[in-house]
């Protein structure tokens, strides 16, 4: 018989989803402020969204190595001090007053919240009860997804209404309450046991890990090149006021929530790989319709709730897919394997920034949401690699992390 204690999240889990809550506002912040800080900064609109697709490279090209260099380290010092890290970077980019120097905060800040992820997935998935990793894991990226509830809307309407720098110190006061929230909730974690720096690396040769890399990149990045530029789109295109979108933003940010917290559930239900092959399907079928229908005011309501819903329905899959294959592959790298799928959470951020850039650049707006859709289809063949290669006999024995995702 389970009793409620056995059941029971730890609120360590609960202070990393304070923490994700400051990451999410200061990685999305920027989209519903890209226009003001392009007008103030003088800098065009596609240089301006190299805030976007910048921060995420950087994220994705240090994190793993960072993951790598503090494997062995106790996991609540490490946290707190990335925490810290991230909290001195948002108030650079707060007290900026040029391109380069905002552009040199968001990069401080993206190198501690992409290591600040891959651990705390780690940790979240630890402190779980059996069989709940990925609704642990949930519950951690619902900070993430709640900012774009509350955190992204609230500082879109403040930053373009006050100064778009005012989202960015809100931001280092949240990191602040987040670095108490850490310090008090999180329990005193042993050292990590993760292998040798040489053993972490062998993740790198294991196709299987690559894969899920892969399937990371396309899926997740798959609506970026569309929601990049959502704030021109709703207002060049659809037809709706500044205020309007920013107030939109709450619509899909509400689907967030809901999406990370069903995804995390339907992934311990239906086992991740089932369930991001549903999703995958949904989101390409929707990136359709939003392709068609970004001159109606009406249909792009609907479709930015469905398509928040789907789009991040898929982050605890994600997460929980390669804690699951690190764990079967590469038993000894699951923090390194989890710093290299937030490096592809980002990189599927950049990849659809870049594409969406591209056609923003030759004035195709318009044309965004089908970069997705190309996207959505292509990651069913890593997917479908990845189910043949889970049928064969495992090269390690599963680490903890990895059966219970």
């Amino acid at each position: 018989m389970t009793t409620p204690s056995s059941t029971r999240i730890h609120p360590g889990v609960y202070a990393l989803a304070l923490t994700a809550f400051a990451i999410g506002v200061a990685e999305f912040i920027v989209v519903g402020i890209l226009p003001a800080i392009s007008n103030d900064l003088g800098v065009t609109l596609a240089t301006a969204g190299g805030l976007v697709g910048l921060y995420a490279l950087a994220l994705a090209v240090f994190t793993p190595f960072i993951v790598l260099l503090l494997g062995r380290l106790p996991r609540k010092p490490v946290l707190a001090g990335l925490v810290a890290i991230f909290l001195a970077g948002n108030l650079l980019s707060a007290l900026s007053s040029d391109y380069s120097t905002l552009l040199i905060g968001r990069l401080i800040t993206a190198v501690a919240h992409g290591s600040f992820f891959a651990i705390g997935a780690t940790v979240a998935a630890s402190l779980a009860p059996k069989g709940q990793a990925s609704k642990a894991i949930a519950i951690m990226f619902a900070g993430l997804t709640l900012a774009m509830v509350i955190g992204v809307p609230l500082g879109s309407f403040l930053g373009n209404a006050m100064g778009w720098r005012l989202p960015f110190y809100a931001v280092a006061a949240l990191s602040a309450l987040a670095l108490l929230a850490t310090l008090f909730w999180l329990p005193a974690l042993k050292t990590g046991e993760a292998g040798s720096i040489r053993t972490q690396l062998a993740a790198l040769g294991q196709p299987a890990i690559w894969s899920m890399m892969l399937v990371t990149i396309l899926g997740f990045g798959a609506s970026f090149a569309a929601f990049t530029f959502i704030t021109p789109i709703l207002t060049d295109i659809t037809g709706f006021s500044s205020a309007t979108a920013s107030s939109l933003l709450v619509v899909f940010g509400i689907a967030t929530l809901i999406g990370n917290l069903a995804g995390g559930r339907l992934a311990d239900r239906l086992g991740w790989q089932r369930a991001l092959r549903v999703l995958f399907v949904l989101l390409a079928a929707v990136l359709v319709l939003l392709g068609f229908s970004l001159s109606s005011p009406v249909a792009m309501v609907v479709l930015l709730f469905v398509w928040g819903v789907l789009a991040f329905g898929m982050t605890p899959g994600f997460q929980a897919g390669m804690l699951d294959t690190a764990g079967r592959y590469t038993p000894k790298a699951v923090d390194f394997a989890s710093g290299l799928n937030i490096s592809a959470f980002n990189l599927g951020i950049t990849l659809g920034e870049t594409a969406g850039s591209y056609l923003v650049t030759h004035g195709q707006l318009a044309l965004t949401p089908w970069a997705g859709v190309v996207a959505a289809v292509l990651v069913h063949v890593p997917l479908a690699w990845l189910v043949w290669r889970g049928k064969r006999p495992a090269v390690g024995a599963g680490a903890q992390a990895g059966a219970q995702a």
